[in-house]
This record gives C-alpha cells, sequence and structure tokens, in this order.
C-alpha cells in the first residue's frame, strides 16, 4: 500500500472528476478540472507529489505527460482490464474516480498500467494514420463508381486505385458524368495526397533506421515498419520478442477450468491499426505471389490441416510469427534470413 495521497482521475471531453484519498483511504476532496492544459496545471501544481491514477483514452497521453512533468506518479489505466468499473449498477463519474484511486492505492498492478508512446513518435505515427484514412475513403469512392456504373450494364476494366480516376474519366457513361465526375475529381485528388504522404514516410523511415532492416522481409512495406517502429517504440521494451504477440492480441484467449480448456478467439488486445497491418502481410505471404520462406510453409501447413476457418486462423498464426520475428531482428540486429528455422534444421542433421 503506498503512502500519501492517491488520487483518481475519471477522465472526459470536456471536464475531469477528481478523487483525492490519503494514506488512510478516506476521501479529502473531489473537484472537476476543466480539459485544459492551463486548469490542469493549476490543479495539480497545488498538490503534494503522489500518485495519479487514470483509464487510457484520448486525453490520457497528453494530460500524463503534464501530470508528470509536476512531479506526480502516473498510472494509465488498461480500461479492457477494469470491469469493476465500468460494469457496476451504480456507475458515475465521482464513483469511476474514486474506484480509480481505491486500486491504485492497493494494488497498482490491478489496473494493468499501460505505457504510452512519446510526443514524437506520436506525431510520426499521425501520418502514417492520415495517410491511412485517405486510402480507405478512396476504396469507398472507388466501390460506389464501380457500383454506380454497373447498374446501368456497364463495368470499369480492373485496374490499380492510383489509375482509377484516370480509367473512370475515359470509361463512364455519357449519361453518368454529372453524377461521376466530381467522384473522379476527387479521387485524383486523393491519389495526389496518399503519393505526398508516401513521400513523407520515405523521409520518416529515415529518421528510424532499424526499418530498413525489417524492410527486408518480403511482404513487409515502409507502411508496416514505420507503424511497429513508432507503436512499440523502444525494442528494449520487451525482455523476450515472444511477448510481442500478447502485447499485440494476436494470441488466443484462454477460459480454462478443471478438464475444460475452450479454444477461443484472439485477444484483439493493443494497437488495432498495427494488427490489421500484420495480418495484411500474413495474407500476402501466404497469398499467390508470397516467396518461399520459414513464414509461409509453416502458414500452409497450418492451412492444410483444414478444419473451420483454418486458412483465416493460419494467416493470425504468421502474423504473430511474423511480429515476434521483426522484434528478434531490430531488437538484436540480425539479418534476416528467408528460411532460418530449415538452415538451423539442417545444421543439426550434420
Amino acid at each position: 500500500m503506498s503512502r500519501g495521497n492517491t488520487v483518481g482521475m475519471d477522465m472526459g471531453d470536456k471536464n475531469h472528476n477528481v478523487c483525492v484519498l490519503d494514506a488512510e483511504g478516506e476521501v479529502l476532496a473531489r473537484a472537476a478540472v476543466t480539459n485544459t492544459d492551463k486548469a490542469i496545471r493549476k490543479y495539480f501544481g497545488k498538490l503534494e507529489p503522489c500518485r495519479v491514477a487514470m483509464e487510457a483514452g484520448t486525453h490520457s497521453g497528453w494530460v500524463s505527460r503534464i501530470l508528470e512533468e509536476l512531479g506526480h506518479e502516473v498510472l494509465v489505466g488498461n480500461p479492457r482490464k477494469l470491469r469493476v468499473i465500468w460494469d457496476s449498477d451504480e456507475k458515475g463519474d465521482d464513483r469511476d474516480a474514486e474506484m480509480l484511486a481505491r486500486i491504485a492505492r492497493f494494488d497498482p498492478h490491478l489496473l494493468y498500467p499501460i505505457h504510452h508512446r512519446g510526443q514524437q513518435a506520436q506525431a510520426d505515427l499521425a501520418v502514417i494514420k492520415a495517410r491511412d484514412m485517405l486510402v480507405k475513403v478512396r476504396s469507398i469512392l472507388i466501390a460506389h463508381a464501380r457500383g454506380v456504373v454497373k447498374s446501368t450494364g456497364q463495368r470499369i476494366a480492373k485496374c490499380s486505385a492510383d489509375s482509377f480516376h484516370r480509367r473512370l474519366l475515359t470509361e463512364m457513361p455519357p449519361e453518368l458524368q454529372p453524377a461521376l465526375e466530381p467522384v473522379m475529381k476527387s479521387l485524383e485528388e486523393l491519389t495526389c495526397r496518399i503519393r505526398h504522404y508516401d513521400k513523407l514516410l520515405e523521409k520518416l523511415s529515415e529518421k528510424y533506421p532499424e526499418t530498413e532492416r525489417l524492410r527486408a522481409i518480403s511482404g513487409v512495406g515502409p507502411v508496416t515498419t514505420l507503424a511497429y517502429v513508432l507503436t512499440l517504440e523502444e525494442s528494449k521494451r520487451f525482455d523476450k520478442s515472444r511477448a510481442v504477440g500478447p502485447f499485440l492480441g494476436l494470441t488466443p484467449k484462454r477460459d480454462q477450468s478443471g478438464q475444460t480448456d475452450k479454444q477461443l478467439h484472439i485477444t484483439k488486445a493493443g494497437d488495432t491499426y498495427l494488427r490489421r497491418l500484420l495480418v495484411g502481410c500474413a495474407q500476402y505471404i501466404l497469398g499467390p505471389f508470397g516467396p518461399d520462406c520459414d513464414l509461409r510453409r509453416f502458414g500452409l501447413k497450418l492451412a492444410a490441416r483444414g478444419g473451420k476457418n483454418a486458412k483465416r486462423r493460419a494467416g493470425v498464426a504468421v502474423a504473430r510469427k511474423l511480429a515476434v520475428m521483426m522484434h528478434h531482428l531490430w531488437k538484436s540486429g540480425a539479418v534476416y534470413d528467408p528460411f532460418h528455422q530449415q538452415n538451423r534444421k539442417q545444421k543439426k542433421v550434420a
């Protein structure tokens, strides 16, 4: 049990509810703090250094940096693990703040504290996610244009997303020109913006030289390697590379009791975007154009076992193995060998 005061902070978009407990667990004060830099510094600047607990959310990153700057110990709890707070018959902002304070006072490990990435890494990662958003919007517009043309009995020929706006210009039916010409211009502009982001990503890769080693893995491009490095931020964060799989939510849940051990879906914890990128890389490795390597052989062997959703499970397993491999290459500085496992077995036999 910690000494001194403990503060629970239930974060909102406009105001934060604060509950302060003393060393004996009695409520010293409750307050509502406006969600601004100035208000947070004013309130917490008056407090003696203490432990502050909050849940991870939109504002927890920058708020926790301010509190640490003021000398407080900050614990950012994982909302997925705090069922005692969000699954309550008497849920309220004041109660949530008090519960956070009491959990942090009793045992901080019960918060399953998370680590916020640095401000610069967050800004660089925002570039990648902004590009991803434009790619999504472009895909939606392309699907819309194809659907509209198809409804007239015609089709737009297959082409890349980058060149679709040119194909649409020449192949759209004349009667659909008023409807699709603005879409075509938007697609052209989006493609131009995406190319701009691609150039920014190449420059960002130069800031993080470790991404060059990870790009040696066939099927893993600059977007995935940058997102991987910026999300994990430090290779030394994990003692063992295998810990990266659970961190990214790529390991199955477990529900074991007595003789029962159920087979469940993956946890889907951690960063959703990076997990999606890794699964996409795995699907390419297992696809028709994937290069022959240990990862591909491992995945195809799993998929060949058959059963329900065998191919999907194989893709997730390859994504997990890929995440572990990338961390090992990053941490050890080793050069990627696509047939590392096979070569090691041959050495043992020899």
